[in-house]
């Protein structure tokens, strides 16, 4: 095997590494859109009365404490979390 055969073999090797390395961070953005979504509906599903268990009182109430705490800073609500999308970069 040439020189020339071994650089494109890495090369190809390379490429395929970056295309899993893509679809990996693709998977897991859908992931954390998926448990994003859930825990959003969850959250609603306790406001409204729908649903109740012990082991989600305690996320709700920090979601309500923050809640609480951007209405008293006199902010508006904060926008929904979208995982699709890169965090803010700070100003």
């Amino acid at each position: 095997m040439g020189l020339l055969d071994k650089a494109k073999q890495a090369a190809e090797q390379a490429a395929t590494k970056a295309r899993e390395g893509v679809e990996d961070v693709q998977a897991k953005r859908e992931l954390s859109q998926g448990y994003n979504e859930l825990g959003k509906t969850a959250f609603e599903l306790i406001e409204s009365g729908e649903i109740t268990h012990p082991r989600l009182a305690a996320g709700a109430e920090t979601i309500r404490a923050v809640k609480r705490k951007i209405a008293d800073d006199g902010g508006a609500e904060a926008p929904p979390y979208d995982a699709s999308q890169p965090p803010a970069m700070p100003t």
